[in-house]
Parts: structure tokens; C-alpha cells; sequence
């Protein structure tokens, strides 16, 4: 008769609790939340859609934009009067606003050949290292003490930039020298960018016009809107002007009550401005907005909302318009009738800025000539839009910057090198996925080594606990 080895159980014992343990900390929770100390935040849905036309005529060039939204956010850095002072909502941060207080936002980089790669990989090609509001965003202070981004340019975040505008990819603070940056420039080695955003510019009708370089610049001139603050006295610098509106201040509820009256009053600007009164009897919940609204000017305002931009029935339309020759080559793109050029187009909403936004692959656009999406030539003073919509899915990009992308660390690397478009790889969904990804790579990487450990321990235990059923229990067996 066989005789039970004593010695397999202390081995199951010990090995399967062990391997069951480890099985529960990589399986038994997910890794997937919300980290707002880590700059962190997961839209849902990851995908949306948007609809796009374009059309133009001799002089100037029309883009529709009509997209979902469960609400209009219009309001946009607010002042809120709280126990005697003015405290500031509405600033970036992770996710959504919870007041609401952040506007919706459509914006578009356009290119005429200038930045090969764009045409290929769209945006993900202006991601660079250590990017804004990422995990490992560089601190304020390394960008305040930067020679150009903060010394000369006055910024203390890493914005948007191309890749050439920098001599290390893997490093945010290797700008090119200016003579470099300056000769890219009049090279056409720039993305010029159409900014509408639904609180700073609407509603004055203007859209504000930037190009990315080595940062997300602004056009020449002055643009839609400055700061209502006045730092040394803790105080707006401008109030509502009674006499123009019939009061002073908007109020909390009416900000945060997720309804807009497109024609009655929610900005302030410089048609109903007047100097802030400090003795005024101030009442809990008045709100006076921190950004007065100006008519844009020089190169800065080359961009104008064409008829009303509007949200209704859970839609946002918006019609932007600009010259095709803004006389501006080193701010704009110029456009002509035969152009072959690329855009890729970003939407903000439900209350979110920053890089919590939704991203398109980048598209051809044609002007005469075949295109992804083509502009209709028409004549007269506005389009009839007349011709189908272009669709396009939208994707949250996540953490995912272009050093990473050409490093070895991406398997993809070899088609970027190679020039392989990333729309002939990946569809919206997969990016937002891989994009969502990276923003946890370091605990789904832990999770990994885990799950292989208790596998490997269960394994072991197991096996240990068997051998002695594989010895000769008879005692002729031995000689």
C-alpha cells in the first residue's frame, strides 16, 4: 500500500495562500481611477464625434463645427465676492470644473506642408516631454528659470512645441538657438492655430489666433480678452457699468445654473465696463468676471465668428472665418485655390480644459483637389452649406508624448521612422485605450510582475507538493 507523504502538505499550505494572496492584491482591484494629485482624470465617454464643413470663395475661407454637449459652459474664470473677498473659479485643474466655470473650446492646427510629420501623426507630434499638466509635468519654477521658455517668453509651463524646435527629444529645455527658431519660422516650420473659445471670445464674435513653434504663441497684436485683476489692491480693476447694464455684478446662481441666455448678459467687456467701485455695498454670491472681453487687433484678430455661434438642442454650431491671405506668413497659413492641407481639430467641453480634451486624427483638406475633407468654392458673401458634413471621431489622447512615441518603448516606432500615417495603424478607440494606458503604465506594469510572481509561487508549490507522489513507494524497487 502507498504511504501519504507528510511532506507534500506543508507545501500546498503554504504555496497556494500565498499564490491566491498575491492573485487578489494584481486581480482583486483595478488600477483605473481618478488621481488629481497625479494630474489625472478619465473622461468617459473616450471617444465623440464631430461634424465639419468647409467652404470659400475668392477671399476668404469658412469652417463649420457642430458637435454634442450635454450643456453650454460660457462662463469662464469667474470672481466670486465670499467673506469680503474676491476668490477666483474657474482655473485649470484635472477634469471638469465642478462650478462649471470653464468654457467649451473648439480648435483647429492647420498646415500647408511646412511640418511633414503633422500630416501623418497630427498632434501627438506637438506632445513633448514633461508637458503641462502630465504626471511629470516640469515644475513652474524649472520653466520660470529657462532662458528662453521663461526668462523671454515669460511662461512657467511646457506648452504645445514641434519636435525640431528642440535638439534633445527627450528633454523639454533644449530649445534651438533663436537664429535656428527664427529661420524655422520663415521656413514655414510652424502650425497655425484657430482657437474659438465660448467665454473669451464668442461673445464679441472673435476667435482668437495662435501658432505653435517652440510654444503655443499668440499671434501679433492683441487678442480677445485680458485679466480683470488688479493684484496689488486684491481686487477686479473693472465692474459692470449700471448704466449700461442696469448693474454691477452677475450673480453666483445664475453662473452656476447650467442655463445661458445667449442674448442677455454673461461677460464683461469693454462696451459695459466701468472702473471697479471698492465702496460699493458688495453682497454675498455677486460675481464679476476675470476676463474683460476687447475687439481683437493686428494679426491676433485675423479669425471672426461667422453669423452666431450657438448652442441648441444639445448641439454646438459654430462657424469661424478668416482671408485666405491674411498677409500674416509668419503667423497664418495661407491658403489658395489648388491647396492641398492638413488640420486636425480639438474640442473642449463639459466644463474641461487643459489636455483634458477630445483630439482628431489628422485630415487632408482640399481646396479644388481631392481631400479628406474638401471646401466648396462658392461666390457670394456666406456659404449655403448646402453639401453633406464630414465626420469625424474624436479620441482623449491621455499622457502620450511623441518622445515616447519614437522610443524604443513604443513598438510603433519603426513605422513612425519609416513615415507610416497613424491612421493607417490604429483607430480612435484603440488610441484612447493605449492613451489611457500610459496614464497607468507604472501600476498596470506592477500588476504584471505580480500576477507572473503568484504564478510562478503557485507553480512551485504545487510542484513541490507532487514530487513525492512521483518516488517508487515499494521496497523492491530499491536495490
Amino acid at each position: 500500500m502507498a504511504r501519504q507523504h507528510k511532506g507534500a502538505t506543508p507545501w500546498l499550505v503554504l504555496g497556494l495562500p500565498v499564490a491566491l494572496g498575491l492573485a487578489w492584491v494584481t486581480q482583486g482591484s483595478g488600477v483605473i481611477e481618478d488621481d488629481p494629485e497625479r494630474n489625472i482624470y478619465i473622461p468617459d465617454p473616450l471617444t465623440m464625434p464631430l461634424q465639419v464643413q468647409a467652404a470659400y470663395n475668392e477671399e476668404r475661407i469658412f469652417f463649420r463645427y457642430r458637435w454634442p454637449a450635454e450643456q453650454a459652459h460660457v462662463y469662464h474664470d469667474m470672481l466670486r465676492y465670499t467673506d469680503g473677498e474676491w476668490i477666483r473659479h474657474g482655473s485649470s485643474r484635472p477634469g471638469p470644473d465642478p462650478d462649471g466655470t470653464y468654457e467649451d473650446r473648439v480648435a483647429m492646427l492647420v498646415d500647408d506642408g511646412g511640418v511633414p510629420d503633422f500630416g501623418r501623426y497630427g498632434g501627438y507630434i506637438t506632445v513633448g516631454d514633461r508637458m503641462r499638466f502630465f504626471s511629470d509635468s516640469a515644475s513652474p519654477a524649472e520653466v520660470s528659470e529657462h532662458p528662453h521658455l521663461g526668462q523671454e517668453l515669460g511662461q512657467s509651463d511646457v506648452r504645445k512645441y514641434l519636435p525640431a524646435t528642440r535638439t534633445d527629444q527627450d528633454d523639454w529645455r533644449s530649445v534651438a538657438d533663436a537664429d535656428v527658431l527664427a529661420a524655422q519660422r520663415e521656413a514655414g516650420y510652424f502650425l497655425d492655430l484657430w482657437h474659438w473659445r465660448a467665454g473669451r471670445s464668442n461673445p464679441i464674435g472673435a476667435s482668437d489666433d495662435q501658432w505653435i513653434g517652440e510654444y503655443r504663441n499668440s499671434d501679433a497684436g492683441s487678442g480677445p480678452y485680458t485679466t480683470n485683476w488688479d493684484g496689488d489692491n486684491d481686487q477686479p480693476h473693472w465692474m459692470l457699468d449700471p448704466e449700461v447694464t442696469g448693474q454691477r455684478a452677475l450673480r453666483w446662481e445664475d453662473v452656476t445654473s447650467g442655463e445661458v441666455d445667449f442674448d442677455g448678459l454673461y461677460y464683461l467687456s469693454e462696451d459695459n465696463r466701468t472702473d471697479f467701485d471698492p465702496d460699493y455695498d458688495w453682497q454675498e454670491g455677486d460675481v464679476i468676471p476675470r476676463r474683460l472681453l476687447r475687439q481683437p487687433e493686428g494679426s491676433r484678430g485675423s479669425i471672426a465668428v461667422h453669423g452666431q455661434a450657438r448652442w441648441e438642442n444639445g448641439y454646438w454650431d459654430v462657424t469661424l472665418v478668416r482671408d485666405l491671405d491674411t498677409g500674416n506668413p509668419l503667423d497664418d497659413k495661407i491658403l489658395a485655390e489648388q491647396g492641398i492641407y492638413d488640420i486636425g481639430i480639438a474640442v473642449y467641453r463639459n466644463a474641461t480644459g487643459s489636455r483634458w480634451h477630445y483630439v482628431s486624427n489628422p485630415y487632408s483638406l482640399g481646396l479644388g483637389r481631392d481631400a479628406d475633407l474638401q471646401a466648396a468654392s462658392f461666390s457670394g458673401r456666406s456659404p449655403d452649406w448646402s453639401d453633406d458634413w464630414f465626420d469625424m471621431t474624436l479620441f482623449y489622447p491621455g499622457q502620450v508624448d511623441w518622445p515616447l512615441l519614437i522610443s524604443r518603448a513604443h513598438a510603433g516606432a519603426e513605422d513612425i521612422a519609416e513615415g507610416t500615417p497613424v491612421r493607417a495603424r490604429h483607430s480612435e478607440k484603440q488610441l484612447a485605450l493605449y492613451g489611457v494606458e500610459m496614464e497607468f503604465n507604472d501600476a498596470i506594469t506592477s500588476r504584471w510582475w505580480m500576477t507572473l510572481l503568484a504564478g510562478l509561487v503557485a507553480m512551485l508549490g504545487t510542484t513541490l507538493a507532487l514530487i513525492p507522489s512521483f518516488r517508487s513507494t515499494r521496497q523492491g524497487d530499491r536495490s
